[in-house]
């Protein structure tokens, strides 16, 4: 049996759920006070005290579609929540490290890098549209996005986010 993005418990030893281990914990604070700081309003509804694990918990388990990469030359995912990971039928292991431009068409990643260099520019954008495909080749177009840098523990630019709630297949 599967747990949430594909992760098959072993046993009660079993290792952290990736969005659970400190690298995954790091990028879902990143996520957060990166939706704060750009919109004015917390991705997750509840008191911004709550423990951080529990957060991440939250985020992770979230209806709404979250997503972020890191700032490389060719940015690769650093996390996918289980909406992500539904939408895209792929397990965290696969979807996160893959190149962020393989979620969109050939023919959609022009205008899909000018969203997030608009993005970049601005620390962020809302009501993106645009077309992405999924593992197994279906194309699906996402609506209202909000797009948005997140930020290292030193405060520098490490990388972007995405949520969005509204998608429908082609």
């Amino acid at each position: 049996m599967s747990g949430p993005g594909g992760i098959a418990p072993t046993d009660a030893t079993a290792a952290e759920p990736p969005w659970l281990d400190p690298q995954g914990l790091a990028w879902a604070v990143r996520i957060l006070e990166g939706h704060r700081r750009a919109y004015g309003v917390p991705l997750l509804a509840g008191p911004p005290e709550r423990p951080l694990r529990l957060q991440a918990q939250e985020l992770f388990a979230t209806a709404s579609v979250v997503l972020s990469h890191d700032g490389g030359a060719d940015p690769r995912l650093t996390y996918a929540n289980a909406a992500a990971l539904r939408l895209w039928q792929r397990p965290w292991a696969s979807l996160v490290g893959m190149p962020s431009r393989l979620t969109a068409e050939a023919a959609e990643r022009q205008a899909r890098a000018g969203a997030l260099a608009m993005a970049l520019q601005r620390e962020a954008i809302a009501n993106y549209g645009g077309i992405r495909i999924d593992s197994q080749g279906r194309r699906f177009r996402i609506e209202g996005a909000r797009l948005w840098t997140v930020r290292n523990a030193q405060g520098e630019p490490c990388g972007q986010a995405a949520c969005f709630e509204s998608w429908w297949w082609l």
